[in-house]
C-alpha cells in the first residue's frame, strides 16, 4: 500500500485523507490508533503519529482525551471542497486555457469532455 516516493507520514495523512473523503470514515468515527496504523504498515509509531497530526492540525481530525483521535464534523465536506479547487487548478485551468490557444469555444470544449465521458463509461465493465 506505501511506495518509495513519498514520506511514510504523508502517505498515511493522504491515505486517512482518502477514507474521510469516500465516506469510509464518517464524521465523529474514531480512527486507527498511531498503534494500530504502526503495526498494520509495519512502521514506525512515531511516523504514524505524525500522519495523523497532520490532518489533526488540518482541522480534519480532533482528539477526545483518553478515547483517540476521531474525524471531526464538517471533515468530508472540507476535502472534497480543496480537492474539487485543486483539481479545477490542476486540471480544467490549464486544460481551458489550451482550448483557447487552439481555437475552441466552449462549446467544442464542452462537447469533447461529454464525448470523453460517455467513452469512458462505456469503457466500464
Amino acid at each position: 500500500m506505501l511506495d518509495d516516493g513519498t514520506p511514510l507520514f504523508a502517505q498515511i495523512a493522504e491515505r486517512l485523507a482518502d477514507l474521510i473523503a469516500e465516506g469510509a470514515l464518517a464524521e465523529g468515527e474514531r480512527v486507527p490508533s498511531t498503534n494500530e496504523l504502526a503495526a498494520y504498515h509495519r512502521i514506525n509509531p512515531a511516523t504514524a503519529a505524525k500522519g495523523i497530526n497532520v490532518l489533526a492540525d488540518d482541522g480534519l481530525l480532533e482528539k477526545r482525551r483518553g478515547i483517540g483521535m476521531f474525524v471531526a464534523s464538517g471533515a468530508r465536506e472540507r476535502l472534497l471542497a480543496e480537492r474539487r479547487k485543486r483539481f479545477a487548478e490542476r486540471y480544467v485551468q490549464p486544460m481551458v486555457s489550451e482550448a483557447q490557444r487552439l481555437g475552441f469555444d466552449t462549446d467544442v470544449l464542452v462537447e469533447l469532455i461529454r464525448e470523453a465521458g460517455h467513452a469512458q463509461e462505456g469503457a466500464r465493465p
